[in-house]
Order: C-alpha cells, then sequence, then structure tokens
C-alpha cells in the first residue's frame, strides 16, 4: 500500500503558524506602555438624578382684589423686583387718600390745640385765666398728638395695602406656571403665578442607604445631562440627607455645580459619577491593558529590557475594581512593571517591541 503523501496547503494554519511562526523585525511591534502603579481603590457609583432650583415659589398677592393686568407669562424671564402682576387699585386708592386727609385733619386740629395752649400760658403769669384751663388745654395737646399718630399710621396701612395690588418678583427667574387670568378676584394665599429661580441650581439623586457611610461631603462629582450628552461637568457633593423615602430605603444626595450654566435648567434629568473609597491600596493599569479571552483568561502583557532589547511577556493576572479609566489588579503583576497599553492584541510571549511611547502616572494617587 502506497502511502499517501500530505501537501502542504492541506496541513491546518496554525500548525503551520506554530512550525514556522511569523518573523518579527529589527525594531519588533510597535506599543505604547504605561507603569503598574498603587493607590487608593475606589468604586464608581452611577447616579441618575434631576436639576433643580435652590429657589421656587407659588407667588401670591398680599391683598384682595381683581386682576387688571398681568405682565408676564410662563417661560418670561424675570428679575428681583419687575411688576408681574397688578390689582384693580381704585378702591384702594380712595382710601389711602381719606387716610392721608385725615392725617392733615389731626395735624391741623394738634397745631389749633398747640397755640391756644401756649396763649394760656403766656396768660397764667398775670392770673388772668385759671390754671384749670391750662391743665384742659395741655391734655387737649396730648390727645391731639395721640390722634395725629393714629391718623399717620392708618394713612401708613393704607398705602401698605395700596402698593401690595402689585405682585413684584421676589427673586430673579422664570415663570414657571400662570394660574390667573384678568378679571378673576383673587385672595391672599392664592397662588397667581409659579417662579423658579435659574441663578442657583443643584443636582438632587436619589441613592441606596448602602453608600451613605462612604459619601463624603465635598467629594468631587462629575455628570452629564441627558439633554447634551457631549458635555461633561463637574460637581461636588453638598449635602446629604440620611433618610428621604423610608419604604424604599433611600436617600437625598445634593451636588452643586462647581460653575453656573445657561444649559442647566430645572427639571432636567442628569446623570452623574461619582467615585467612593474603598478604604484600600492596590495595584492598578490603565484598563486598555487589559485583555480578555474566551476560554476565560484575563492577561496582561508587560516589557522587559534584556540583552536583545525590548521583549513582551504574558501575565495571567486577577481583576478587582473598575474605576475612571483604570482597573485594580489583585494577582500577577509587581508595582512598577511597565505594561502595555496598545498594540498588544496579536502579541507572542518572548516577541520583540519597540517602544514608541510611554505614558504617565496613570492616576494620581488619592
Amino acid at each position: 500500500m502506497i502511502p499517501r503523501r500530505i501537501s502542504w496547503p492541506s496541513l491546518p494554519l496554525a500548525l503551520l503558524l506554530y512550525c514556522c511562526p511569523p518573523a518579527h523585525g529589527s525594531e519588533g511591534a510597535a506599543v505604547v506602555v504605561a507603569p503598574v502603579q498603587e493607590q487608593a481603590i475606589q468604586r464608581s457609583l452611577r447616579l441618575t438624578g434631576t436639576v433643580t432650583a435652590a429657589r421656587a415659589a407659588q407667588l401670591s398677592t398680599s391683598a384682595s382684589g381683581l386682576v387688571a393686568s398681568i405682565g408676564v407669562d410662563a417661560g418670561s424671564v424675570v428679575q428681583q423686583g419687575d411688576v408681574l402682576l397688578q390689582l384693580d387699585p381704585e378702591l384702594a386708592q380712595l382710601q389711602a387718600e381719606s387716610a392721608a386727609a385725615q392725617v392733615e385733619q389731626a395735624r391741623n386740629a394738634l397745631a389749633d390745640a398747640r397755640r391756644r395752649l401756649e396763649e394760656a400760658r403766656s396768660l397764667a403769669p398775670q392770673r388772668s385765666i385759671a390754671e384749670s384751663v391750662v391743665r384742659d388745654l395741655a391734655a387737649e395737646v396730648s390727645i391731639d398728638e395721640a390722634a395725629l399718630h393714629q391718623a399717620m399710621a392708618d394713612a401708613a396701612y393704607r398705602e401698605g395695602v395700596l402698593a401690595r395690588h402689585e405682585l413684584k418678583a421676589p427673586f430673579n427667574g422664570v415663570v414657571s406656571a400662570k394660574l390667573t387670568e384678568l378679571g378673576e378676584w383673587v385672595t391672599p394665599g392664592q397662588p397667581v403665578l409659579g417662579l423658579v429661580g435659574i441663578d442657583d441650581v443643584r443636582l438632587d439623586f436619589p441613592v441606596s442607604e448602602d453608600y451613605l457611610a462612604d459619601i463624603r461631603p465635598e467629594a468631587a462629582v462629575s455628570f452629564s445631562l441627558n439633554a447634551f450628552p457631549g458635555r461633561a461637568y463637574r460637581g461636588r457633593v453638598g449635602t446629604v440627607v440620611p433618610v428621604t423615602d423610608p419604604g424604599v430605603r433611600t436617600f437625598l444626595l445634593r451636588v452643586l455645580p462647581e460653575q453656573g450654566d445657561q444649559r442647566l435648567v430645572p427639571g432636567m434629568s442628569v446623570s452623574a459619577s461619582l467615585q467612593l473609597d474603598t478604604g484600600r491600596r492596590g495595584l492598578v493599569v490603565p484598563r486598555d491593558a487589559i485583555l480578555r479571552y474566551p476560554d476565560g483568561r484575563v492577561v496582561v502583557w508587560t516589557v522587559e529590557t534584556g540583552d536583545e532589547g525590548a521583549v513582551v511577556r504574558e501575565n495571567p493576572v486577577t481583576t478587582g475594581i473598575a474605576f475612571d479609566s483604570l482597573i485594580e489588579v489583585s494577582a500577577g503583576l509587581n508595582a512598577g512593571a511597565r505594561v502595555v497599553v496598545k498594540g498588544n492584541e496579536a502579541l507572542q510571549d518572548g516577541q520583540r517591541v519597540s517602544i514608541i511611547d510611554r505614558l504617565a502616572d496613570v492616576a494620581s494617587d488619592v
């Protein structure tokens, strides 16, 4: 029986590569490396919340009356002190004028009483007038002084009521709701306009109680608006309220933006990332240094320098927590080693490489 010849093309490609590995150039494969570092290990907390206003109010008038004019509508931007709504002032104006007339009348009566008292006191040394008359005139002056003070107070009250027929903006903001129309009768305490401040906003997030002990005031937070996903913002933890909804065991985390931005409008949805310290230190590498294979292996390629130049070694590793652009390596690497972060997709153990760039520290120590 004549043995069957095996032609080279029929051999499996993997066997050919094993028998005859591809030759590498004298310069080796080009790679980018970064150092393995030891630092505080953190975990990332992803949050979803809402932009809220520090000041939001349902405005009402301080007096009863008929709505005579409305100078704003929903969406109007107003400044503090702007007149938003006016009530019909006719009756209040007449009452204020009547009170002013009573003040003038009381002032004239007091002036006349004082004049008569002075005349009586000038005649008293000559015994041309009884002492009882002088005392009566003095008492009349005191009564007229009190009457003038009462009239002035009533006039001030009437002027205050008249002034309260105008509703002014208590702070800068945007009118969020228009709750009345011309011709309606309104009373104190009845909401007529909604006003939301836009100069001072914050971000409110519901957070599970499991993270309460790890969140620190003033901790840095990065966030983005769902309406503008391409832009990143930074803020800090302002307030942590331990219990807001006992039924679901969540608390309120309030984040203050570092800089004001007109895009931050109350009611917007916002996503944030908060780094929490785990209280321990460990080795970290950039995420691009980690290669995961279908068989479950997790590998990092390191660069060693020997007589033949720089060569790479395959290192099976055990990974831990991932945060920012880093990932913890709990086993398989030593601090100070150089790991390949670019050009590591097709390396072979012992292969010569050419380092074209070295990344700086992968993260600042925390």
